[in-house]
């Protein structure tokens, strides 16, 4: 069995990904500049957590993926079968 990826710049379909497998919004601390959040990241249980993220707005995460033309590129389930939090940001 082979793994299933999807590559979308949809809001919508980004977000519902993240949020069906609990993830939130968030960039990496320290990595901001100035108001604009760093390095995009989602955040799921059992993930880095706030020790290395900070969570953010979906606008403000959104307006940065736009802004740095971004696409999103994940994995809807392991070739195990079993559900994936696995993704990547890639350029369009």
């Amino acid at each position: 069995m082979t793994s299933k990826t999807s590559t979308t710049t949809n809001h919508e379909e980004i977000r519902e990904w993240a949020e069906e497998n609990g993830g939130k919004p968030a960039t990496v601390k320290d990595t901001a500049e100035g108001q604009e959040p760093g390095v995009l990241r989602i955040d799921f249980p059992g993930g880095a957590g706030e020790e290395s993220l900070k969570q953010i707005s979906w606008e403000d995460w959104f307006e940065k993926f736009e802004k740095n033309k971004l696409a999103f590129l994940y994995q809807t389930e392991k070739a195990s079968g079993e559900p994936s939090t696995f993704f990547k940001l890639v350029n369009r």
